[in-house]
């Protein structure tokens, strides 16, 4: 049981809060109710836990998203379970799971019926999924010797109140002597671990390159505010023993499954670096160290530029499922002039961002044709480039104008198909998921879109509010595009809304070409 310390008294506050207790995380407070002028037996409230989220079901569109639990792929057409939970953006977001690894302890199913999609599933798959319930159901309903622990507590607890607690003096005196001593707290230590990594999906920490399959990695394990544990992967050579010194290799968790060869390394390396954090540096270079740190981490970061510093206000009511008089198909949405992918499945936010043009750069397109099959790959190098950004950690986005959208008035609906589409055929043939914007506004010189290129508009959007408040490390990031201003090209738009942003910008023929 872990006594949540959360006293609060005063003389005109009638109501006094004591103590806070988990019983198999589920809050409860306890609230004695205190009158002055009334001698009322102390009353018991208790606080309910929130709403669980909403469970849902389906077969996998695809093989591109990760099982929260185990993070192995969840092959496409394979039954998955999903919690649905809302993101600090205001969209719901699911994670998924396989069957076995849904974690029925801490998320329990009361029946296969409440789960959203089970009818749509075929006989096999339900009967596998109404076992696994009636399992975790059953796992959930057993009582723990702390749980039973922590109650016995409780009743001891009311037991000992007595006529002198309802003393409202006497009891806020206990009170201040026990906010002035508070209980010790055990600090969040990260645990070290040390594996060989499954995939080459993982990037290091520090120098962001990726941790190659079945290479020694080292991380560090820690909770975040909602109690889950999240690793911190690096390569051996580049942990930061300095801040987060290990004693022995010995107590590193994973170790001893080492092959021999590694544990020597490993002990060799914690050792030197133990030696070196040993040596005492004086407050004069470590204020030097620490600001020349910041100074290059400020560098890095994206800021936007004066002149298109935009101040935009977004909401999660703007959002709309049509553009004007035209419907979008699903996960398509649109916010004033921009007509966006919502998140395509797999997609996952990150500091590097891979940008891209979409005519002329990605694909081959007319003016004289339209229809979502109106294209074709610009380069052939093109899937395999932007698959092999994607397992290097990068996020590929697309920075697309499409002005017939909002010219075509009475043919709008002909234009959002198409371009929607095309852009839809051409994630489906690259097998890579990106996120996508699309500017739908007219250029013209009096008062000029901010979201069509080359204004940063939609890069804007994108950094502040589809990018889980990852900031951006300009350094590695870049942009690609075919409107550079040369004689051959259309206009300068996408070499501008480079120079905006801050971006490093690269020609089409010399990306891919190369």
């Amino acid at each position: 049981m872990q006594f949540l310390h959360s006293y609060r008294a005063t003389l005109r506050n009638p109501i006094i809060s004591l103590y806070g207790f988990h019983f198999n995380k589920t809050l409860i407070h306890i609230h004695f109710h205190c009158f002055c002028s009334q001698k009322n037996p102390p009353q018991l409230s208790l606080s309910l836990p929130p709403m669980p989220p909403k469970i849902v079901t389906e077969y996998a569109k695809s093989d591109r998203s990760l099982c929260k639990k185990c993070s192995k792929a969840i092959s496409q057409t394979a039954p998955r379970l999903g919690s649905v939970l809302k993101n600090r953006g205001g969209f719901d977001t699911i994670h998924w799971h396989h069957l076995e690894c849904f974690p029925f302890n801490s998320e329990p199913i009361d029946s296969v019926e409440s789960i959203q999609g089970f009818s749509s599933l075929q006989s096999g798959d339900q009967e596998a999924l109404k076992k696994l319930v009636v399992e975790g159901k059953n796992s959930a309903e057993e009582v723990s010797d702390e749980s039973k622990e922590g109650s016995q507590q409780l009743k001891q607890l009311m037991v000992q109140v007595t006529n002198d607690d309802r003393d409202e003096v006497g009891l806020e005196e206990r009170i201040q002597k026990k906010l002035e001593n508070p209980p010790p707290q055990q600090p969040n230590t990260p645990r070290i671990i040390a594996e060989y990594a499954k995939s080459d999906r993982s990037s290091c920490k520090r120098c962001s390159k990726m941790i190659s399959k079945k290479a020694l990695r080292l991380g560090s394990v820690v909770r975040d505010p909602r109690g889950f544990e999240s690793a911190k992967w690096h390569h051996v050579d580049c942990f930061p023993f300095t801040s987060e010194p290990i004693d022995f290799a010995e107590s590193i968790q994973g170790f001893s499954s080492l092959e021999s060869g590694d544990q020597e390394a490993l002990k060799k390396l914690v050792v030197e670096c133990k030696n070196s954090t040993e040596v005492q540096v004086t407050d004069k270079d470590r204020d030097e160290v620490e600001l020349e740190e910041r100074s290059l981490k400020r560098s890095k970061l994206s800021t936007p530029s004066r002149e298109d510093n935009l101040e935009m206000v977004f909401s999660v009511s703007d959002i709309k499922d049509n553009y004007k008089d035209a419907k979008l198909l699903p996960n398509w949405k649109a916010f004033r002039t921009i007509i966006f992918l919502e998140r395509d499945d797999g997609l996952h936010d990150s500091k590097k961002i891979a940008a891209f043009d979409f005519d002329g750069c990605l694909v081959n397109t007319s003016v004289k044709r339209i229809g979502a099959d109106a294209w074709s790959l610009m380069y052939s190098s093109v899937p395999e480039k932007l698959q092999r950004l994607y397992n290097d950690g990068y996020k590929l986005v697309i920075f697309t104008n499409e002005s017939n959208i909002d010219r075509w008035i009475k043919q709008r609906q002909k234009a959002v198909d198409s371009k929607i589409g095309r852009l839809s055929n051409f994630i489906k043939r690259v097998k890579v998921p990106i996120q996508v914007f699309i500017g739908c506004g007219i250029g013209n010189g009096k008062a000029e879109d901010p979201f069509r290129k080359p204004k940063p508009g939609m890069w804007r959007i994108m950094e502040k509010h589809f990018n889980s408040g990852i900031s951006i490390d300009m350094d590695q990031s870049f942009y690609v595009g075919d409107a550079a201003g040369r004689n051959k090209d259309h206009s300068d738009a996408d070499i501008k809304f480079a120079q905006a942003i801050g971006l490093k910008f690269y020609v089409p023929e010399e990306y891919f070409g190369s």
